[in-house]
């Protein structure tokens, strides 16, 4: 059972890291409509892996509950240990990947940020952020 919920969580993190990776290629060419019709997806995929990863804490503990005495290491078969490794493996390869996709996201948001504030510039109230009495979408200057 081990096997399977770890053949699962491998198949749901890689299908997140090439979904991410599709997201930063659509982000650098200003393919935003593509990123939120994939949200859904990734969304699906990340439960999936949350429920793989229970499961596999669960059999993990199953196993050491019925096996006090013994390691882990002792209690898991070649095949279980190499894919624990390249569960390991693609956690880190999602952070990376994540990280760059952060980055991207940033950069856009505070782009389109700079520029409302250029076209409808705020002001703060208290703790709200609103349009300036003197905001003018357009200025004719003759």
């Amino acid at each position: 059972m081990l096997s399977y919920h770890l053949k699962n969580a491998l198949k749901d993190l890689r299908e997140l890291i090439r979904i991410t990776e599709l997201d930063i290629k659509d982000i650098k060419e200003a393919k935003h409509d593509s990123q939120f019709e994939r949200m859904s997806l990734k969304e699906e995929k990340l439960k999936s892996f949350e429920h793989n990863k229970a499961s596999i804490d669960g059999a993990i503990l199953s196993l050491m509950t019925t096996n006090p005495d013994k390691e882990l290491t002792d209690l898991l078969n070649e095949n279980e240990h190499l894919m624990l490794a390249d569960l390991k493996d693609e956690l880190a390869t999602l952070h990376r990947v994540n990280k760059r996709y952060a980055k991207f996201v940033l950069t856009v948001g505070n782009l389109y940020n700079t520029f409302l504030e250029k076209l409808v510039p705020t002001e703060m109230q208290g703790y709200q952020k609103v349009a300036s009495k003197e905001s003018k979408i357009i200025e004719v200057r003759v």
